[in-house]
């Protein structure tokens, strides 16, 4: 699987590294290149800096042949625009959008998006823990 990951925080690294280690080809993007020291010294695939919501970086990172693209930066407006970008101009099969505002989360959702709240899955997994 070709994996375009926009977001080498500590969510985007880990994954990257989980996925580089099952065999997926993986280009992480970001627009600090220190960011990039999260990523594991065996690490194989590609670190590019640059912006995500910018065609011809996106372009660069191979995002055309994509299978999946997931938007993980800190930023949910940068994250919903990015995934915009990928859905609808590079036509990528699986777009993944993390959006910390649950209402915007929700929003999104129901405009096609497929979408993950840290804020709303954290919430659940604390309330199972304080109920069970």
């Amino acid at each position: 699987m070709r994996v375009v990951i926009m977001g080498c925080g500590r969510v985007g690294a880990r994954l990257a590294g989980l996925l580089d280690t099952d065999g997926h080809s993986v280009t992480i993007l970001d627009v600090n290149s220190y960011s990039f020291r999260r990523l594991s010294a065996d690490f194989k695939g590609t670190a590019l800096v640059g912006n995500g919501i910018d065609e011809e970086v996106l372009k660069k990172a191979g995002l055309e042949g994509a299978d999946v693209f997931l938007s993980l930066t800190q930023g949910d407006n940068r994250n919903i625009m990015a995934a915009q970008i990928a859905k609808h101009i590079f036509n990528v099969p699986r777009v993944i959008c993390r959006i910390y505002d649950p209402l915007r989360e929700e929003l999104y959702r129901t405009l096609g998006l497929e979408t993950i709240s840290p804020t709303v899955v954290f919430a659940a997994m604390l309330k199972e823990k304080l109920e069970g």
